[in-house]
């Protein structure tokens, strides 16, 4: 029973309601988070699924979610097999899993939902600050991506705890209890107490239930008759009530007899286990089961047949610390013998004191099981215990490692930092293999990057490459450190960096000529070639090239103007990620792709790209690459004619680049903020605005290349072709370099808006001919465009309507708001009429980004569950796009939708 909290009560009936959400419940110990969560499991008209977190347990990958789904796992057939296999490889029902951690968050959301479809289902996580990193991360990963499914979820969370990423959910915090509601409570609990007495324990409990609950047991014969002696809790101090709570727990336990003390810390050592491993346990120290009644009679425990449940986490806490080391040590090695699961090793290592490398080694074992089943964070703690027990210090230092390396992919940074250090200090002492300090590392190198220090990063790489002969190892690390130290904001060490790297590429053929080639061209666009279009023999088998080079290989199909290679690239690259479940590599694999469909211009298809990357980046914690598709993001709201949107994804893309010394999120924002001139007509602060970035952090990005003949339409169009000339000469040098149509198209056009008028029209034709060799809609409307305000000045109205017609029909299907409104503008002044555009003609340009993905998926024939696998949104979600599309595009049906498209 509550008292009080009404309000709070109120937000839990609101999310009830609402059938689809999660809530936070922050509240110090004993404050009500458990109460409230009872309330919402009586309340709920739906099934509900419960876990405790247990600290005993954080340590054992994915054991909250598998108590979680205990009860549904057969539901696992209905998932994708996929997810399915990387569900029952996580929970320990399967063999090793192919995917990364998130993709078992996905799963985890699929079987919510595809539960929700038989009714609403409600989640409570109790003490969730205690659940193990890898169920943590994935039921974050899976509420964070509710959207309409019956699902809801409650996590209760203590004050101070920071270990549970709460960012992004709504919370509710729990503070006193009303005076009324606290003397109500306090009267059912003391009623034969004196009223003086009773507003005493209100008092000391600061409006906290499990302190009224608590505190008249502490009470002595003498002062529940009113003697006035001063309380046992010490009325007045400044301590917090809950440690006065945990007092008094102590002071019980330590009244209860030696083998009932006994039987509670062997529970308080191994919180879930079955009862006849505890009385086991129990019996190797000389007590039996029955020793837990005095335990149960003073309220600490309940036992039942699925095992002990202590009243609260702050009675677990006080038969610890109520317990000596030596009998600590003892109730473990009585565990370690009753339990036959990873636990064993645990409980071996608690009472393991020197150097064993036995020990070690059964905890390296547990680690590559965890590693096997997707937990990060399990790896890296047992891993970190088989270091702390090895003899020789450079097999500590190589288990050292691979904790750092584990923690930093589980995205525990601090933790990953002291790892290293302990590494570090090992390796100087020791001799490890060259691998080890290879890994060592290519671990600190991420570090550095993550913390925005990427060339520092690069120099470690550039460490590890020296360390290692292997050259398939050091390939992706070339690859790579070619890449951060481009993408790096400008630096006084950056070209040498990109020299030292191009030096350490090996000779040879095939992928080694690759790399090579690779890091000669990031120097030399560092070093400011213009004309850089290097060429390098592709790789026959993708799937036998590592993803790091397959990402800047594809990346760099920029340099040469392949939109095409790029775009066939960056697809297979999101494929693969899809594939084979490596959720964490996707919003790099997303970010060049959306680039790639932009560039290609595909606006509709970037947007979409865009829209998921940036939510899966926020996700998995990925702030360069949001920072990356954030400018992307800018730069597709600008030509969209959006620029409050605009303006708030370059906000977010030059924050995060300020903050990690990253270049590429910078560079897309002030790209967007130049579209937003143009497309206003604003030339002379496009003019200024190019100038000033291009001088600074910026100023290395090669798709400046892509932005001189916007630089040289802004000069044109002020009145100043003198400015012109510089970015023009480098563009041409670039574009003939590439030898490719659509950079000679836009160079023809570029020329046509400096050129003489007898010489313009026929550059503008020659553009508009290399336009039709290889489609690129948006400069082609961008040449139609300029080309009917060039024709309309010279009085050539009949001509410059069907130019000016063409570019408004390809901007409104490019959803190009801004560019179309200019070339509507310029089509009436010839004279034409034009439709009322108040509605787009174009049924598509109604949908969101996200709906947009799941009806181009749909009219390929794929299933709902299968679009919901491409998209990681659950199948209930893509009939909810797909409900909320039909009506918008005028029909019913998914046979009406491939004609529709298909006219």
């Amino acid at each position: 029973m509550l008292y009080g909290r009404q309000a709070e009560q109120a937000a839990v009936d609101d999310l009830l309601e609402s059938r689809s959400g999660a809530l936070i419940v922050r509240g110090e110990a004993g404050i009500g988070k458990s109460a409230l969560l009872d309330y919402a499991a009586g309340r709920a008209q739906a099934r509900v699924l419960r876990v405790n977190g247990v600290e005993s347990e954080a340590d054992l990958p994915f054991a909250a979610l598998h108590l979680l789904l205990r009860p549904v796992l057969d539901e696992l057939a209905a998932l994708p097999p996929q997810q399915a296999e990387a569900l029952r490889a996580a929970l320990g029902l399967g063999g090793p899993t192919r995917g990364d951690r998130f993709l078992v968050g996905l799963a985890t959301l699929s079987l919510l939902v595809e539960l929700s479809a038989a009714g609403p289902v409600v989640c409570l996580v109790d003490d969730a600050h205690w659940l193990d990193g890898e169920s943590a991360d994935a039921l974050l990963f899976a509420v964070r991506r509710l959207q309409t499914e019956p699902v809801t979820a409650l996590f209760a969370v203590r004050e101070g705890e920071d270990d549970f990423p709460t960012r992004g959910l709504p919370e509710l915090r729990l503070g006193e209890l009303e005076a009324e509601a606290a003397h109500r409570l306090v009267t059912e609990q003391a009623a034969d107490v004196p009223p003086a007495v009773r507003e005493q324990l209100v008092a000391e409990a600061q409006g906290n239930p499990l302190a009224l609950l608590e505190l008249p047991r502490m009470l002595t014969a003498e002062q529940r008759r009113g003697a006035l002696v001063a309380l046992p809790f010490s009325f007045g101090t400044a301590r917090p009530v809950t440690d006065r709570v945990l007092r008094g727990f102590r002071d019980r336990i330590a009244a209860l007899p030696g083998a009932t003390r006994c039987c509670l810390l062997v529970a308080a050592l191994e919180d879930r286990a079955a009862l006849g491993s505890l009385a086991h346990a129990v019996g190797l120290l000389g007590a039996t089961l029955i020793d837990f009644a005095e335990a149960e009679r003073s309220g600490l425990v309940r036992v039942g047949t699925d095992g002990v449940a202590f009243r609260h986490p702050l009675v677990r806490t006080a038969v610890l610390l109520a317990s000596d080391f030596t009998a600590q040590l003892a109730a473990h090695r009585a565990l370690a013998e009753a339990v036959d699961d990873d636990r064993r090793a645990w409980h071996l290592a608690a009472v393991t004191l020197r150097p064993d490398e036995e020990v070690a080694r059964m905890m390296e074992c547990l680690a590559v099981r965890a590693g096997q089943r997707g937990g990060q964070t399990a790896v890296s703690a047992a891993y970190a215990r088989a270091a702390e027990l090895s003899a020789d210090p450079a097999e500590a230092a190589r288990r050292w490692t691979a904790a750092a390396g584990a923690a930093a992919e589980a995205g525990l940074w601090e933790r990953a930092r002291e790892l290293v250090d302990r590494a570090r200090r090992l390796a100087e002492d020791s001799v490890p293999p060259t691998s080890v300090l290879a890994e060592l590392a290519q671990v600190r190198a991420k570090l550095e990057i993550e913390a925005g220090r990427p060339l520092d990063g690069v120099r470690l790489l550039l460490e590890a490459v020296e360390a290692v002969a292997d050259l398939s190892a050091k390939l992706p690390m070339l690859s790579m450190a070619g890449f951060y130290t481009w993408a790096s904001a400008p630096h006084a060490a950056q070209a040498a960096l990109a020299q030292r790297t191009e030096e350490l590429c090996p000779d040879g053929d095939g992928l080694a000529a690759v790399v090579r080639a690779i890091n000669h061209g990031f120097r030399l666009i560092i070093e400011g070639d213009a004309a850089t279009t290097h060429t390098y023999p592709l790789p026959g088998q993708a799937e036998h090239v590592p993803f790091e080079m397959r990402f800047v290989l594809t990346y760099q199909a920029i340099v040469r103007a392949d939109s095409d290679g790029m775009l066939d690239g960056a697809a297979q690259l999101v494929e693969d990620c899809r594939a084979s479940g490596r959720l964490g590599r996707m919003p790099q694999a997303m970010t060049i792709y959306s680039i790639a469909q932009l560039i290609s211009g595909d606006h509709r298809a970037a947007r979409a790209t865009v829209a998921a990357g940036l939510a899966l980046a926020s996700d998995v914690g990925q702030p360069q690459w949001t920072s990356y598709l954030a400018g992307v993001h800018a730069w597709l709201s600008a030509v969209a004619g959006l620029p409050e949107e605009c303006a708030a994804m370059a906000g977010q893309a030059i924050r995060e680049a300020d903050h990690r010394r990253w270049m590429p999120g910078a560079w897309w924002a002030e790209y967007a903020q130049l579209m937003v001139d143009l497309a206003a007509g604003r030339y002379e602060a496009a003019l200024e605005r190019v100038d000033r970035a291009a001088a600074g952090p910026t100023r290395h990005a090669f798709l400046w290349r892509y932005v001189w003949p916007d630089y040289v339409e802004a000069a044109a169009r002020a009145g100043h072709p003198q400015r012109a000339q510089e970015p023009l000469r480098r563009y041409a040098e670039w574009a003939q370099a590439t030898g490719r149509a659509k950079p000679l198209a836009v160079l023809h056009r570029a020329r046509a808006l400096l050129a003489a008028d007898h010489e313009a029209e026929r550059l503008f034709e020659q553009a508009l001919a290399l336009h039709a060799e290889s489609e690129q809609r948006f400069d082609e409307a961008r040449t139609r465009l300029v080309y009917g305000e060039w024709l309309r000045r010279h009085q050539r109205r009949i001509a410059a309507r069907a130019q000016l017609a063409a570019a408004v029909e390809a901007f409104d299907r490019l959803d190009a708001a801004a560019w179309s409104a200019r070339a509507a503008t310029e089509l009436r002044a010839t004279g034409a009429s034009l439709p009322d555009r108040s509605r787009n003609s174009d049924a598509l340009a109604a949908l969101t980004p996200q709906e947009l993905q799941v009806v181009r998926l749909a009219v390929t024939g794929a299933s709902n569950r299968d679009i919901g696998a491409q998209l990681f949104l659950s199948p209930r979600t893509v009939a909810s796009h797909l409900y909320k599309a039909f009506p918008k595009l005028g029909i019913s049906s998914r046979a009406e939708l491939a004609r529709l498209l298909l006219a």
